[in-house]
Order: structure tokens, then sequence, then C-alpha cells
């Protein structure tokens, strides 16, 4: 049998930073869909792509995605559609990247 190890103490840090990555949503995978698209909730996505309809977070995102993507076309930044403009989020329904339980 390998030894007795004195079984390990944590700090209270520790265990609050724990805390907070169970209980904040961070808006990522199948749960955070919907947050990201920004459709819905009015989400993470500002910007959508006129070409393929990829949504970003922030112009220099869709700057980027746009140079990757769609080299041969100029960037225009007055073409981008602004999904906050057009969306209107509804009060009833949680922001995303917001605490969702307050459980310890």
């Amino acid at each position: 049998m390998t030894g007795k190890a004195k079984p390990k103490k944590h700090t209270a840090k520790e265990i609050a930073s724990k805390v907070d990555a169970a209980t904040t949503n961070r808006g990522g995978g199948k749960a955070g869909l919907a947050d990201r698209s920004g459709h819905e909730k009015g989400g993470h996505a500002k910007y959508e792509c006129p070409h393929c309809k990829v949504t970003a977070p922030d112009l220099k995102s869709m700057q980027i995605h746009h140079d990757a993507r769609h080299p041969k076309i100029p960037f225009e930044e007055e073409k981008l559609v602004n999904l906050h403009s057009t969306h209107v989020a509804e009060s009833s329904k949680p922001r995303p990247g917001v605490r969702g339980s307050f459980k310890k």
C-alpha cells in the first residue's frame, strides 16, 4: 500500500474561485449558443457579417473574420449589421455572462 498522505487543505480563495466558476454562466458550449448568436437575448454578438451571417462581439473581431474569410472583398464597416440595434432584449430573460446561482 502506498503512503498515508494527509488530505489537502483548501484555502478560502480557492474555494471562492471554485464556487464562482460553478455558478457563473460563461457562455460556452451548447447552453451558451443562444448567447453567442445574439438573436434571442441581445447577447455577446453585436455585429453580423453581411456575406456569411457569422456573428462577432466587436468590430476588431469582425475585421479579423473578414480578412480571414473574405480576403477578396474589401472591408466596409458601414455594411455590417448591428444586432443590438435591431433586436430588443426582453427584460424577463437573463443577460449572458451573469451569475446564475448563489448556492455554496
